[in-house]
């Protein structure tokens, strides 16, 4: 059964942006920061400089500075406890750092600026975790779904969008059907539509692999791997390293510090 604070981070992770806020004074454009990758020349997506985190007395990132091209798939491992986790609720604006710089897009993002981050969180990037923060009370089409009715879009357009995603993971005979009635791999599936279903620059995942069989878990990294062959820039934190090896890049969380 879903509990309470995953409901609450599925309504955090859509929230509606609110009214009567200049977007643009939280937001500075700069120069697309440009590398060559095989041959293509690729913007930064997700870039963090000399970003630090404490709670309380207990520091959890360390001056970390990372940077993440559009199209890449990049895995971030460590142990329980490393940092892995809050680094990746950093990069989603579900949490925030104490001190450093965070680009998303190739523009500074000002931390404070609430509105400018719940757009982002809202319109640019896919989340996906662990124990899937469906909602068992309603059906796979709602659970998809909820983005968009989140953005006020037309039913016509939801219907459109949600049996488009379902069909791409292979969840469409599932729709009608409800999270309890599903296997972990299959609820997973409706995780990863829910996530593409507001079409999203970047998609976060927390130890997507991490309550499945190994079979199962196979089925989801290919579902990982044909989405970033699409195009779509994926960040995972995991400890398996059959998940990382999937990854185009890997970088290495101990103590809070990137190596």
């Amino acid at each position: 059964m879903i509990r309470l604070k995953d409901i609450r981070l599925l309504k955090f992770m859509s929230a509606k942006v609110e009214r009567g806020t200049d977007m643009k004074s939280g937001l500075q454009k700069l120069d697309f920061c440009e590398t060559r990758d095989c041959g293509r020349t690729t913007k930064s997506i997700l870039k963090l400089n000399n970003i630090s985190k404490s709670y309380k007395d207990k520091v959890v990132l360390h001056n970390i500075s990372i940077e993440i091209l559009a199209g890449e798939m990049v895995g971030i491992m460590g142990r329980s406890g490393a940092g892995k986790t809050t680094l990746l609720n950093i990069f989603g604006f579900l949490d925030f750092a104490d001190s450093g710089i965070y680009e998303f897009d190739s523009r500074i993002i000002d931390i404070k600026n609430e509105n400018l981050k719940a757009k982002i969180r809202r319109d640019s990037i896919g989340f996906v975790i662990q124990n899937y923060a469906l909602i068992n009370q309603k059906s796979v089409f709602y659970n998809i779904a909820v983005p968009l009715i989140c953005k006020n879009k037309p039913k016509e357009e939801i219907k459109k969008c949600v049996e488009e995603m379902a069909k791409q993971v292979g969840v469409f005979s599932l729709l009608n059907k409800y999270p309890y009635e599903l296997s972990g791999g299959e609820c997973q599936r409706v995780s990863i539509a829910r996530a593409l279903v507001r079409k999203p620059k970047v998609i976060l995942a927390d130890e997507p692999t991490g309550a499945l069989d190994k079979e199962t878990e196979s089925d989801i990294l290919d579902i990982f791997k044909s989405l970033n062959e699409q195009g779509i820039t994926i960040l995972i934190v995991t400890h398996n390293e059959k998940v990382s090896n999937c990854c185009n890049k890997v970088y290495k969380i101990i103590d809070g510090e990137i190596s």
